[in-house]
């Protein structure tokens, strides 16, 4: 990257609490990008709750990026949200990128490429081999973007998702309760009764 372009000269750093409100124009400005403004169910309070912060990350499930424009340091160009996940096969950590978001008069100035840049410095950071993310299929431009920078399609998996809080329940029947702890309390019930046997992507029973 040219160290005279907008994208080298733009200021990345980390979304703290007082973001949250920015945060959240910024998923509405993307859902309606993406022709999906009913589904946004997200609040201030909930993003609060549940995505982490610097400069510890006590909690929370997932960090948000923000770049600024250099003439226009006080409100965010652009966005990244993402947390890590892991690989089996590679037994490696990894990043699953939820969010990328140019506000349209920013685009075209490689804010979306120096945004995955960090990223993908971030998984070196933590010693994995994966920056993955999920892309509309109608979105060609984006698509073509992505593969240039070397992204590859994965045509040989289909997403799949279970959604909402009574879905979830009807789903949770199958489990008893896992044996162990978890947030330091015990858990009651036995991983070994009921339900069927997860592994390697399978689901059998």
């Amino acid at each position: 990257m040219s160290s005279s372009s907008p994208a080298s000269k733009a200021i990345v750093r980390y979304a703290t609490e007082q973001d949250v409100p920015t945060i959240l124009t910024l998923i509405h400005e993307l859902a309606s990008f993406e022709n999906a403004s009913s589904a946004v169910h997200a609040t201030p309070n909930s993003l609060l709750k549940t995505l982490s912060f610097p400069p510890t990350f006590p909690t929370g499930y997932a960090r948000t990026l923000l770049l600024f424009d250099p003439t226009t340091t006080n409100t965010p160009a652009a966005m990244a949200l993402y947390f890590h996940n892991y690989s089996t096969w590679r037994a490696a950590p990894g990043i699953y990128l939820e969010d990328l978001y140019v506000r349209p008069r920013f685009r075209g100035r490689g804010y979306g490429r120096r945004l995955l840049g960090e990223l993908a410095r971030e998984v070196g950071r933590v010693g994995g081999e994966r920056l993955e993310w999920s892309v509309l299929r109608w979105n060609e431009g984006a698509l073509g973007f992505y593969e240039g920078l070397g992204a590859e399609r994965m045509e040989g998996w289909v997403g799949m998702r279970v959604e909402g809080v009574e879905k979830l329940e009807g789903l949770g029947g199958w489990g008893v309760g896992v044996e162990g702890v978890v947030g330091g309390e015990g858990v009651e019930g036995s991983a070994k009764e009921g339900g069927g046997e997860v592994g390697g992507g399978v689901v059998e029973g």
